[in-house]
Parts: C-alpha cells; structure tokens; sequence
C-alpha cells in the first residue's frame, strides 16, 4: 500500500527501508533533506515538505507514518492536519505519553481523519529482526493499514492491536518499564561479577552460559554479554544513563493507582543519580546495553 513515512531517524529510516523492500509505496519525509535522499536509494519517493507528501497521494487515501519524539508529536499533529484531505490514516509510531492519545485521537476525529497510536520496539534491530508493535485507536483504520503492521513484523516480530486510544502507548510505556528493571538487574548482576570476591572471572563467558537455555535467556543478556566482549572494561563510557520518559509515565500512573513499582522505581532512580555523577560499572554496562538495542549514545 502507499504510505508515508516522516521522521527518517533511527528506527523511522529501517521503517521506511523495509516497507520499501517489501512492495509497498513509500514516501519519505524528513527536516533534513539528506535522509530523504538516502531513503530514495531504497525506492522511497522523495517528500521534502509536507506538501509533497500530500501531492503524492494524488486523490488516494493518505496515510502517514509519523516518527518523531515525544516532546515534538503535538506539533507535528498540528502541522500534517492542516494540509492532509479528510479520510486520511496518522499513525503515531513514537512514545507518546498514552495520557496524551485521547486527545490527540479527537482532534484528528475532528478532521474527519484517524489516528492509531503505536508503540514500536525493536530499536535498530528491527531490519532483520521484525519490530514488535503495540497499537491503539481506530479499528477501521488499523485493519485498512494492517498490511503495513504484517511487513514490519517479519520475521520474528510480533503485532495486536489493543483497542481504544491510547490503549497501544500505555502497553508500550509498560514494556519500557519493565525493561528499565531488566536492564538494571543485569547491570547489577554483572557488576557482581566483575567486583566480587573472585578477581579473574571471564565476565563474557558467564554471559555465555547463562544464554543456553538457562532461566535468564534474553536478548538483553545477549547484547549485554556481547557488550563486554567488545568492551570488557567499558573503557571510554561515562557512565551517564538517559531515561526518555516512559518510566516516569509508568511510575506516575501507578501512583495514581495505588500499585508499587519497587523495582522499576529503583531502576528509575538509579539513572537519575547517574545524570548527577553518581556512575560505577553497572551505570556503564546500562548505557552499553541502551547502544546496542538502540543505537542510543554512549556518553552524555
């Protein structure tokens, strides 16, 4: 199906490529127009102003696939409704606060559009191994865009669709949550080994071991192990831990509800007094792990 694809940075550019490489009718969108270039060696059709998104439609329903940070997403919102034709499909595929989403949803409802909002991870994975969706919104709309959700999901991604506005970022602000806990109990874990009693452990052999089929298997341990071999002294990382939102979200809602989060709570903390100087090797092992899923950076 034709769709377009604004906001070509990390996870938005493997968006674009593999819908793309797929059959579908790419447009892509960019502030920079060097990212639409590259997205045009793909055989996406180049769109430098949102003008020419909306041109390429040419009468035909348009969709577009919008990828930008949370901070910028009213803005972008804004913008796309005043030059998009009534009937047209948004999907917000950023981490939008889902508290947010209900209004976003009516003030696209509003111009007789429709918005799903859609929680995306895979980081920059997602290429070669499918992204995992989570989506919200409206129902007519997803199914009309579901072909899209089922090329991104391949091969080893995943898709549903969870009901009303705001339903698919809240399942996402969740996942970001709990990965917040797992990444620090490796973090700590490995840190265990590393300053423990016994001085010479192989700190990427126990990460070996402990991805064969033992209880904690995960992608995380994966990239986390793989890390170390790269790095085993994380030389050259501060230390310094970004949190982009979600958690605070999570932590915020669960208050209002009345429903501890001990552990994500701590892992919540722990990223805060990195950002003031309080780092170790955990601190490091955390931003080595954020690099390797997401291609976030290693230093402040």
């Amino acid at each position: 199906m034709k769709i377009a694809v604004a906001g070509l940075g990390r996870m938005g550019m493997q968006i674009a490529q593999k819908l793309a490489e797929d059959g579908h009718e790419v447009i892509a969108h960019n502030r920079s127009n060097e990212k639409v270039d590259k997205a045009a060696e793909f055989g996406a059709i180049k769109a430098y102003e949102k003008a020419d998104v909306v041109r390429a439609f040419a009468g035909e329903q348009a969709v577009v696939w919008v990828m930008v940070p949370a901070d910028a997403i009213e803005h972008e919102l804004s913008q796309w409704l005043e030059l998009l034709p009534q009937g047209s499909i948004i999907i917000d595929g950023g981490n939008t606060d889902y508290r947010l989403d209900k209004q976003h949803s009516e003030l696209v409802v509003s111009r007789d559009s429709a918005l799903l909002d859609c929680g995306t991870s895979g980081g920059v994975w997602g290429y070669a191994r499918g992204f995992s969706m989570m989506i919200g919104g409206d129902h007519t709309a997803f199914e009309t865009v579901e072909p899209v959700f089922q090329t991104l999901a391949r091969p080893n991604g995943g898709y549903r669709y969870f009901g009303e506005p705001g339903s698919g970022h809240y399942v996402k602000m969740v996942h970001n949550a709990i990965e917040y806990g797992m990444m620090e109990s490796l973090a700590e874990g490995y840190r265990m080994l590393k300053e423990g009693p016994y001085k010479n452990l192989d700190l990427v052999a126990a990460g070996d071991v402990w991805q064969q089929s033992s209880v904690i298997t995960s992608w995380l341990n994966e990239l986390t192990r793989d890390a170390l071999k790269e790095n085993p002294e994380l030389a050259g990382i501060d230390g310094y831990v970004a949190e982009s939102g979600e958690a605070r979200w999570a932590i915020e809602t669960a208050q209002e509800l009345s429903i501890p989060l001990p552990a994500i709570e701590a892992s919540f903390q722990v990223r805060l007094e990195s950002q003031q100087g309080k780092t170790n090797f955990a601190t490091k092992l955390l931003s080595a792990m954020r690099n390797k899923f997401g291609g976030h950076q290693l230093n402040k």
